[in-house]
């Protein structure tokens, strides 16, 4: 991972629910192997070649209880329930978002989605 961790700590100071998840999710993509990590104001993204993942609070654009959203980029619509919405921005791209409470729920199905996003990023 090429990233400053102290700029993702920086993102969910404050909110420790949603740091407790995003690192269950960071630690999950590396070990899946070389990415980078982008912190800007709004959104923690992990890329490759293309973006793939990214990590955002819907507490700060709007009401929730929420800690974090995870945004997965898969090549094909996924038909989990899980999915909180899932958007095709783009012809090769499907935008999946999941709702995450807690660290547990970075499963192996998760996992798996993330693992999927990742070799599609290239």
């Amino acid at each position: 991972m090429t990233s400053d961790p102290a700029s993702v700590d920086e993102f969910f100071a404050g909110h420790p629910d949603g740091a407790a998840v995003a690192a269950r999710v960071l630690a999950t993509v590396d070990a899946l192997g070389t990415h980078t990590v982008r912190v800007t104001k709004s959104q923690v993204a992990l890329r490759r070649r293309r973006g793939f993942a990214w990590l955002w609070r819907p507490g700060q654009y709007l009401r929730s209880e929420v800690p974090v959203v995870l945004s997965v980029a898969l090549p094909h619509r996924d038909p989990s329930p899980r999915w909180k919405e899932v958007v095709r921005p783009s012809p090769r791209a499907w935008m999946h978002h999941l709702e995450l409470g807690s660290p547990d729920e970075v499963d192996d199905e998760v996992r798996a989605w993330l693992r999927t996003a990742y070799d599609a990023a290239g």
